[in-house]
């Protein structure tokens, strides 16, 4: 298997698992070190070589029109879906984060008081 073909595969695989393709781009650049633009490049070669990529369209007719703007529509329900998955997940952070910072700061209050002592 080719380079493009693995990355091929891994941004279909995060893409199906609702990432968006910038973001499976992102993440397979930082497990191969490399990036974006290198992953991004390998990709759509890929896409070229076994003419899987988008067709062009010489005009636009009313139906592709009405199709891409339902495709549209769609992505955006899903995304936010995602964004809110997203913003529950940097709530729950951010209430772990305050307990935990709670809970230790009258023993970090002790400590600092106790060498504020040692200072005078």
């Amino acid at each position: 298997m080719t380079k493009a073909e693995e990355v091929f595969a891994k941004v279909e695989q995060l893409v199906a698992g609702d990432l968006t393709k910038a973001e499976a781009f992102k993440k397979v650049a930082e497990e191969y070190g490399q990036p974006v633009n290198s992953m991004r490049g390998a990709y759509y070669a890929h896409t070229r070589s076994t003419g899987t990529g988008r067709p062009r369209r010489r005009e636009t007719t009313p139906e592709d029109a009405l199709a891409d703007a339902r495709a549209a529509l769609e992505r955006a329900l899903a995304n936010i879906d995602r964004e809110i998955a997203m913003a529950k997940e940097r709530a729950d952070e951010a209430k772990a984060e305050y307990e935990a910072l709670k809970s230790s700061a009258d023993e970090r209050k002790a400590a600092i008081k106790g060498r504020l002592e040692v200072l005078k």
